[in-house]
């Protein structure tokens, strides 16, 4: 049986930060799993207590002392927390020391400074994105194409909504996506739509044996989500692609996160983290 353990990700903000370098760490321990809790806006000393009490509770089960990887920039309501029987992981405190030495600068111990709305404009630039991707999901919309960073193209469920989401909330990327359907394909020619923006294009293929599973859970015993179909249409796509000159990727192994930066890097577009 795989050992397990309680994982606490601890914050006076949303936790994100937390979650994202604790879990990063957590992926190089083979062979362990661990049971993950999100403890948000632990800003004042009162909730640190109370946060200490949910800690200490787990610490009394037999599955080993918990893990607490922590946010906290207020000192008070840390030293609570890291009193709790804990393995304590104080990932700003392992940096902050060493920056503020080696800018020659203080920090200035704002909370929740690294998800927060308090830079309008790169917020406002963000939202904008994600209004745009929602508006020019799965060819929904032609309109203001031109201003998209990229167009995702590729057959029905080959990855290309998720991926122009997650471009959009994460970077602020204006992604919008375009199914290549098969009258496409016995066109002999990209969608009348895309034909302006081809330096904008970027495409989306996957293996037809997980094509077929994917639309079989939408649409069994269809047409849509027949094998035969699915390696037709897959093929169909990929020649159109490779015709047209437009670089693509194959979704089927790969994670949003990696089909977003290969994206990015390929097409060279500026790369802003939230």
């Amino acid at each position: 049986m795989p050992q397990r353990r309680t994982v606490f990700f601890v914050s006076d903000g949303t936790g994100i930060t937390a979650q994202m370098l604790g879990h990063s760490l957590l992926t190089q321990f083979e062979g362990m799993e661990f049971d993950q809790v999100t403890l948000p806006f632990v800003d004042s000393v009162d909730k640190a207590h109370d946060c200490l009490e949910r800690i200490e509770r787990e610490s009394l089960r037999d599955n080993g002392r918990p893990i607490v990887f922590s946010t906290l920039v207020n000192g008070d309501v840390r030293e609570v927390v890291r009193g709790a029987n804990a393995l304590f992981v104080d990932l700003f405190g392992a940096f902050i020391g060493p920056l503020e030495e080696g800018l020659g600068v203080k920090s200035n111990h704002t909370i929740g400074r690294s998800h927060s709305a308090m830079d309008k404009q790169e917020y406002k630039q963000r939202i904008e994105a994600i209004n745009f991707s929602m508006a020019h999901d799965d060819g929904a919309s032609h309109r203001d194409l031109g201003e998209a960073d990229v167009i995702l193209v590729g057959v029905s469920r080959s990855g290309k909504t998720p991926t122009s989401l997650y471009l959009a909330l994460q970077f602020g990327v204006k992604a919008a996506n375009y199914p290549l359907i098969p009258e496409d394909f016995s066109r002999d020619e990209l969608p009348e739509a895309l034909r302006g923006f081809k330096k904008k294009l970027y495409g989306l293929t996957i293996a037809a044996e997980r094509l077929h599973e994917i639309r079989r859970e939408r649409r069994p015993n269809s047409q849509y989500a027949d094998p035969a179909n699915c390696r037709l249409e897959v093929a169909q796509a990929e020649s159109l692609m490779r015709r047209e000159g437009i670089h693509w990727i194959n979704s089927t192994a790969k994670s949003i996160e990696e089909i977003a930066t290969t994206i990015l890097r390929e097409l060279r577009l500026e790369r802003h983290i939230y």
